[in-house]
């Protein structure tokens, strides 16, 4: 009987406890060799090419190059197959969703981990790796990863038709998605943001300055590098003994406001001079 030959598996992600994750996960795999772990786009491009992976686990955010920015590097035709692991970004996903193996939502489970390898290997065993090439050459085409580079200084412009809908959100395996139109408000916590509708709490990894040049102004307003609320959920505007301010909104809680955003707050809910 022929021994099977082991899946070759590049790691690139420019987070060490993302990089460790994926790891550790592969090493619980029999037939799985890691050649390396990569922690920028630059470094990427040079494993691909000289480690010759059969698959890649390849970061979407990274400084330095971006990961669409490292295929388009390698070329097409010389990428191997590859998941793509990206925190929460719509262009993104709409962009994996064609032209990857399978993408993973940071923070992601055991079981979803499970699904993108197996469908991974499934195409790897079937040989139709060249129509995921294929498909991904026309995302690449279309400009599909303008919107993901995090790099740029200032953010492109939104049209209206563009503002977030709709945020999905990785469950226990799943993807549940969060209407926008159902968000009360949003507060950073650390890397992640935690989006609150009604009484529940959804936890997406996302830069805040990304949601909010995503989300409508004329319904959602930052008033604290921390914090993005609803507007027509804002009841009152209160000023602190030390000259700190906070929303209350219709349920009662309250929420920062700075310094630096009052004005515009004021100007949103009618208390502009």
């Amino acid at each position: 009987m022929t021994e099977k030959k082991p899946l070759h598996v590049l790691i690139v992600d420019d987070e060490p406890l993302a990089r460790q994750r994926i790891a550790d996960m592969l090493r619980a795999q029999p037939d799985v060799l890691i050649l390396s772990e990569i922690d920028n786009g630059n470094a990427a491009v040079e494993a691909v090419r000289t480690l010759r992976p059969d698959l890649v686990f390849l970061d979407v955010q990274m400084p330095g190059r971006t990961g669409l920015e490292v295929v388009r590097e390698i070329g097409i035709d010389d990428m191997p197959l590859t998941i793509f692991v990206t925190a929460y970004d719509r262009h993104a996903l709409e962009a994996f969703d064609v032209a990857a193996v399978d993408y993973l939502v940071k923070p992601f489970d055991d079981e979803r981990f499970e699904q993108a390898l197996q469908r991974a290997r499934r195409i790897i065993e079937l040989n139709e790796v060249d129509k995921l090439r294929s498909k991904l050459l026309s995302v690449l085409q279309g400009g599909g990863d303008r919107a993901i580079d995090r790099d740029a200084p200032v953010a492109p412009p939104v049209a209206r038709g563009e503002y977030l809908e709709r945020i999905p959100v990785e469950m226990r395996g799943k993807v549940r998605v969060v209407p926008v139109s159902e968000i009360d408000f949003i507060i950073a916590s650390g890397p992640y943001a935690d989006l609150y509708s009604g009484d529940r709490k959804y936890v997406i990894r996302e830069a805040m300055q990304t949601l909010e040049d995503r989300l409508d102004p004329a319904v959602f307003i930052r008033t604290h590098r921390s914090v993005i609320v609803r507007l027509d959920l804002i009841e009152t505007l209160h000023k602190g003994a030390g000259g700190d301010y906070e929303v209350q909104l219709k349920s009662g809680r309250r929420l920062r406001v700075s310094r630096s955003r009052l004005e515009a707050l004021e100007k949103k809910i009618g208390l502009e001079s």
